[in-house]
């Protein structure tokens, strides 16, 4: 791997450690807990999973790119990190209602990150994805896709750690 793939992988990695870290420390109450009309930490997690289903765009059709390979990183990483801003999910990634089994999530989300892993570590991240694209943004290159996932998922622990603290903060008002 050259320096730019490794980065993206190392970068790729730690997020979604994280990530599994968090779910992994909940119970399977708080998984399912919703706090104040919003997402349950499962169904952030599952949101999450939904999302990785990118990976069938980076291993589909793909195209030479004419444009340095993450120009359109900058207004996504700016969007994704700034968590005052409200944002509506697609309906193709939005969760379930339903209860979700921990321990299931968990495992179909390591399956989705190694199969990102696997990207990285083996295909042109330079090359542009054709199967899908963000109306927002067009297409990106798989190196975008990467990093899109790295920048949600960074929004995502953010949501999840603030509501760690929301729930600490009411076990320490209850008592």
């Amino acid at each position: 791997m050259t320096g730019i793939e490794e980065n993206t992988f190392n970068e790729f990695h730690k997020i979604t450690l994280r990530l599994l870290k968090i779910l992994a420390a909940l119970s399977e109450e708080q998984i399912n807990s919703s706090p104040n009309k919003g997402w349950s930490p499962g169904q952030l997690g599952e949101h999450l999973l939904k999302s990785y289903a990118s990976v069938d765009t980076l291993n589909g059709k793909t195209k030479r790119t004419n444009r340095p390979m993450g120009q359109k990183l900058g207004p996504v990483k700016t969007l994704f990190l700034d968590i005052s801003i409200k944002m509506d999910s697609p309906e193709a990634i939005l969760p379930t209602q339903e209860r979700i089994i921990k321990k299931d999530l968990i495992e179909a989300l390591k399956n989705r990150v190694e199969q990102i892993k696997e990207v990285i570590k083996n295909k042109d991240l330079s090359l542009t994805c054709t199967d899908f694209s963000i109306p927002e943004y067009g297409e990106f290159t798989r190196y975008e896709w990467i990093w899109f996932n790295i920048y949600h998922t960074h929004r995502h622990i953010l949501q999840l750690e603030n509501m760690r603290v929301l729930s600490s903060n009411k076990d320490v008002e209850s008592k």
